[in-house]
């Protein structure tokens, strides 16, 4: 088996990679937080699935991380599009999806301990929480064609969510475009039917979840905001996409 320092050590020697090979050996929140750290168009990425959930890895299909290092050894690359979001008094941007409303208080208020002793699991007890103490408030989303009203949405720029979900399967972070998808009910049990649908695999035709492509899109209200796992504040916030950022191995 390659270790990484034999596969790196090959792909200098040969000059495999003409701008700087970045790997991220963590989870999604890391890798979102070297791409906020770096200028567009100065690195190739790549990602070796270390972390909570791990759906940028579940996203390029990396099964291990014997899988990924083997990845880096061939080099083979693909255009990377991220999604970009400007806040009041912040820009961030985000690899794999926004999330607006519900979505963004569970992860607001997942407890840092409980996360690194239950994992995907402290997300669950999160959202126990905020089904207890309930917030049926909506916000407005607006696009360069429509307006609709939503409870909870998620800002796609890859087809999984959460793991191995695939919520937008015409999504990719190599293509260009942004999924919205939007729950525009705001009792409980949009949520039960919603979840339903999710874990069964029938996002697609689910009654509850609404969705439409855009290229740039605002968020009006005060709603909560995560993306790629990490909460960064509220709304409002514009958001739009930057193609090309960089190259990925894949």
């Amino acid at each position: 088996m390659r270790t990484p320092t034999d596969v790196l050590s090959r792909c200098y020697e040969i000059n495999q990679f003409p701008d700087s090979l970045v790997v991220v050996a963590a989870g999604d929140g890391t890798f979102n937080a070297v791409v906020n750290g770096l200028r567009p168009g100065t690195a190739t990425l790549a990602v070796l699935p270390f972390g909570t959930s791990n759906v940028l890895a579940a996203e390029l299909g990396i099964r291990s991380i014997e899988d990924g290092l083997e990845r880096i050894a061939v080099g083979a690359t693909r255009s990377l599009s991220v999604g970009v979001i400007e806040l009041t008094d912040a820009i961030h941007r985000f690899v794999l999806m926004a999330g607006i409303g519900l979505d963004g208080a569970v992860v607001r208020d997942v407890r840092p301990t409980l996360k690194r002793l239950l994992r995907q699991g402290a997300y669950g007890i999160s959202a126990l929480g905020r089904a207890v103490a309930w917030d049926s408030s909506t916000f407005r989303i607006v696009t360069a064609d429509t307006a609709i009203i939503c409870h909870t949405a998620i800002i796609c720029n890859a087809s999984r969510y959460g793991g191995n979900f695939v919520l937008a399967p015409e999504c990719s972070p190599f293509s260009n475009g942004l999924t919205v998808i939007c729950i525009r009910g705001n009792q409980r049990r949009s949520y039960l039917r919603s979840a339903y649908d999710l874990f069964t695999g029938n996002a697609q035709a689910s009654k509850e979840l609404f969705s439409l492509s855009a290229a740039e899109l605002t968020i009006d209200g005060s709603k909560p905001i995560q993306i790629d796992g990490d909460f960064i504040g509220y709304g409002p916030a514009r958001i739009f996409e930057i193609n090309d950022f960089a190259r990925m191995i894949v």
